[in-house]
């Protein structure tokens, strides 16, 4: 049955005794081959064994950490990659109790041969099993298939699959594109699996045969048989599995007698805190109570809940306090009637559901997610005007706290069939303008038979949220969800409610009393030692100096500014710059690294303070929340776009963000000038690098900054993408606006910027136009009419003041001594020519005249047929030229930007 060769190797460990750790491939009997991993540790004997599953897409080297620390703790543990994932052979079946959960009796088999497994009886080892997500569902699924499995701690995971993804009979479409595609795509999953969701995906409504295929792989097919002790862990910022599935959990494994646990954590798959460190620990104390018999082992309350208090304003995180009670109070302990008011209202579901209405963002959970930040009073949610219906409550005279789902009754008549909607409780704020929709979770409804009318029950989604006094409770039945799949045919839906919102209250849930911080009784006196100081050092609050009229118009001045470095009295990021940047330029920022670019553009943004100097924007000097950077559009670092959203919904979002009218947006020109056409309708994870980053500069440029500041714009871009990148910040610039752009790439800063600012070390090395600057070097190339013999070259080096002159591919290319004149005479020279001599080296006009060079005061040389530009040394070599009879056809520097900045900066970079 299982087969494959073990290596073993010593987990490196802070302490003793180490960790061991056998690598093996087993082979299943339909010939899959599993790669595992087995981890014991402590001291000899035998232990209790603990098997480890994985998250969806991921594979056994994701719970390493967490068996490394159960073998520290006494346990043999064993981890393997789930069929279709990591090393492991198979198709993914979604946990299918003929493959997935077949193959954990197998390992289990395995590790009752082992001689580190205590053992319940010949064949039965002691063993429990924990995983979140796809691992934690194998835990319940094992516990209901494998008599053997002794405790279980499933973690973020589903009850009934079928529930999780077509939630009142509503098809959960991106949540199911993220697994689909998170495998490889449909090709990797059982055969019968791909059919099933190709089937759903293209109608856009399960049918009963693909729930039927999903609840036979649901831990609820076994409920009655799971009768071990449970942890089950569920986070309340989840659109995928939701608190009901835990709570269906609950309730079915404690009808079975087993002793269950829950705890509701701050995170989940959209994202948040999922507090691995003192879950980890929990499991570990109910291991250790239900595997090794501790008795004395802490496993927690009955049900505990994680709440959030406020954020820490030190590291601007969340900061979580634990509730808990004695026992579990489900999702509708104590309801309290919340009276709605509203009319009978109706809306539209828009042809093909779009623009959908936005308020869980799936697949985002790794980056962070929104439904955390949702529990402070910050998240992304959006509602179509014509396209919701909603209630208001009056405003809450005490503190309220919402624990579980809330429900309402609602009549619902559709000019269709069926109507599709989704409810969701907003708490809005006294002012009416702060809406917080708690963690971002909305609850789906397909009402069927609803073209005659009918009364409908919606239970809203289980949440732990505090609405504050005065705050009123908004319920919104929209008929549109960005998560979900709408009907695409249009129809009109009309409701009214039946009764007021019913909210459950579980006041049997207390949270701790945190401990009193230090601060509280130290501030006070702080706080009166520093008043005194204040009075004695006559400190007052300095006031921003008054708008400078004469600079109204220019966008930019700097003047002697500085900035130290942090806790250096002596060392500086910039120190005494001065520049000034005038309208319709596109200015460059040039410098190596820690040039102190970065510090100039964030002080000139109002981020930092400097500590010497001033900066002024219109005449405005710069100071944080100053009015006049309202006028300043930027771009640093990227703008992070939400994926799912198509670019013009993503930049109306941003401007909605600000708070600002939307006519003041532009929009229009902003998406004009950016150049993106038919793009913008797309999905924004449809984008190639140069359209997102050309989507970010449209960003930058809403509400038509007079003064626009980019940094690196063309990070990551390819030479078409630079070139778009080019025209568009060249674009911008030409309707009388500022560019100022800070940029690594030389030879393209070259050909967009008018003018540049080089730095070294935090100073002002060079300020001018781009002409000026790569126009003043000291090599110059001489274009000839007709090739020359080696003599009149060497003649050319050894002119005075001429440190060489070397054929190249151009001509003839003249290095001039440092500061020294090719001749010393300063007063015009009258050069005779020949007409059609060309051949002897002249240069003549076309009546054969006298040419007058000017004086070397001058900086370029106009003879017809002949082009000299550059500097008065240009034009005294030109005279020295004609009089050797070299064939001059152009005289002008030969530099790029790279060695003008090379030159300037010492070859710092």
């Amino acid at each position: 049955m299982l087969a494959g060769a073990g290596t073993w190797s010593a987990v490196a460990s802070d302490g003793p005794p180490p960790v061991h750790r056998s690598d093996r491939v087993m082979t299943m009997a339909d010939g899959t081959r599993i790669d595992t991993s087995y981890f014991t540790g402590g001291p000899a004997g035998r232990r209790p064994a603990v098997l480890l599953g994985h998250g969806f897409g991921g594979s056994k080297d994701d719970v390493r950490q967490q068996a490394e620390d159960l073998a520290h703790d006494g346990y043999a543990v064993l981890t393997w990659s789930a069929r279709g994932f990591g090393h492991s052979t198979g198709k993914v079946g979604l946990n299918d109790p003929k493959h997935e959960v077949a193959d954990v009796s197998r390992l289990i088999d395995w590790l009752a041969k082992q001689p580190q497994v205590r053992l319940d009886k010949p064949g039965d080892p002691r063993v429990g099993m924990a995983g979140g997500s796809y691992g934690g569902a194998i835990s319940l699924l094992a516990a209901g298939y494998d008599h053997r499995v002794d405790a279980i701690a499933p973690a973020i995971t589903y009850w009934n699959l079928a529930d999780a993804l077509f939630p009142n009979g509503v098809f959960k479409k991106l949540w199911a594109g993220i697994f689909f595609n998170t495998a490889g795509g449909c090709a990797r999953f059982e055969p019968e699996l791909c059919r099933m969701y190709d089937r759903v995906a293209e109608s856009g409504t399960p049918d009963a045969a693909a729930r039927k295929l999903l609840e036979e792989r649901s831990p609820s097919a076994v409920a009655d048989r799971i009768k071990v002790p449970t942890l089950l862990v569920q986070g309340q910022t989840d659109s995928l599995f939701t608190l009901a599935q835990s709570d269906a959990a609950a309730k079915a494994i404690r009808a079975n007698g087993a002793p269950v646990d829950v705890d509701w954590i701050a995170g989940g798959h959209d994202g948040g805190d999922l507090e691995s460190g003192r879950v980890q620990g929990r499991v570990a104390s109910w291991f250790d109570r239900y595997l090794k018999g501790d008795t004395s082992a802490d496993t927690g309350p009955a049900f505990r809940i994680t709440r959030t208090g406020g954020v820490d304003s030190t590291d601007g995180a969340a900061q979580l306090r634990g509730a808990s009670a004695d026992s579990y109070p489900g999702l509708r302990d104590h309801q309290r009637a919340v009276a709605l008011t509203g009319r009978e209202q109706r809306f539209a579901n828009p042809a093909g559901a779009s623009p959908p209405g936005v308020s869980a963002l799936p697949g985002l959970g790794g980056s962070g997610g929104l439904a955390q930040l949702s529990a402070l009073g910050v998240g992304v949610s959006l509602d179509f005007p014509g396209q919701y219906a909603k209630f208001d409550s009056a405003p809450v005279t005490g503190d309220l706290r919402i624990t579980g789902s809330p429900t309402v009754t609602a009549h619902v008549t559709s000019t269709s069939e069926d109507a599709v909607l989704f409810g969701k409780v907003y708490d809005v704020g006294p002012d009416g303008t702060q809406q917080v929709l708690p963690s971002q979770l909305v609850a789906p409804l397909r009402v069927t038979g609803a073209k005659s009318g009918k009364d409908v029950t919606i239970t809203l989604p289980a949440i732990d949220h505090e609405v504050q006094k005065g705050h009123r409770l908004r319920l919104v039945l929209a008929s549109t969800d960005l998560g979900y799949a709408s009907p695409a045919a249009p129809a009109t839906y009309t409701v009214s409610l039946d009764g007021d919102l019913s909210v459950p209250t579980a006041p049997a849930v207390t949270t701790a009393a945190a401990p009193l911080p230090a601060w509280v009784w130290w501030l006070p006196l702080a706080g009166a030692a520093g008043a005194l100081a204040l009075l004695f050092t006559g400190r007052r609050r300095t006031t921003a100096p008054a708008p400078d009229p004469a600079l109204a118009d220019v966008p930019l001045q700097m003047t002697d500014l500085s900035k130290r470095y942090a806790k250096s009295a002596d060392r500086y990021a910039v120190r005494e710059l001065s520049f000034r940047v005038e309208k319709g330029q596109v200015l460059g920022l040039l410098g190596p690294n820690g040039a102190g670019k970065t510090t100039t553009l964030r002080m000139l943004m109002g981020l930092i303070k400097p500590d010497g100097g001033e900066i002024r924007v219109f005449g405005h000097a710069i100071r944080p929340g100053a009015p006049v950077l309202s006028r300043v559009g930027a771009f640093v670092e990227g703008a992070g776009f939400l994926p799912h959203l198509s670019g013009r919904e993503n930049l109306e979002l941003y401007w909605r963000a600000t708070g600002r009218p939307p006519e003041d947006a532009h929009l229009d020109e902003a998406l004009e000038i950016a150049g993106l056409g038919d793009a913008l309708a797309r999905a924004v994870r449809t984008y190639s690098q140069g359209m997102r980053q050309r989507l970010a500069i449209a960003q930058a440029m809403l509400g038509l900054p007079d003064l626009l500041i980019l940094d690196e714009p063309t990070n990551g871009l390819d030479p078409p993408q630079i070139r778009e990148m080019r025209e568009v910040m060249i674009r911008y610039a030409a309707a009388g606006r500022t560019v100022i752009v800070s940029s690594h790439l030389l030879a393209e800063v070259e050909q967009s910027c008018t003018h540049l600012v080089v730095m070294d070390r935090g100073r002002l090395v060079q300020a001018g136009p781009v002409g000026e600057i790569v126009g003043s070097g000291d090599t110059l190339l001489v274009g000839l009419a007709a090739d020359i013999a080696d003599p009149l070259v060497e003649k050319v080096a050894a002119l005075p003041g001429v440190e060489s002159a070397v054929r190249t591919d151009g001509g003839l290319l003249v290095r001039l001594a440092p500061g020294v004149d090719p001749r010393p005479e300063a007063e015009p020279v009258a050069v005779p020519v020949a007409a059609g001599r060309a051949d002897r080296g002249t240069a003549s006009d076309d009546a054969g005249e006298q040419i007058t060079v000017p004086a070397p005061s001058e900086s370029s040389v106009g003879v017809p047929g002949l082009s000299v530009t550059g500097s008065a040394a240009a034009a005294r070599l030109l005279v020295e030229l004609v009089r050797l009879e070299v064939p001059v056809a152009s005289l002008g520097p030969h530099r790029r930007l790279e060695d003008a900045f090379l030159t300037l900066i010492g070859g710092s970079a």
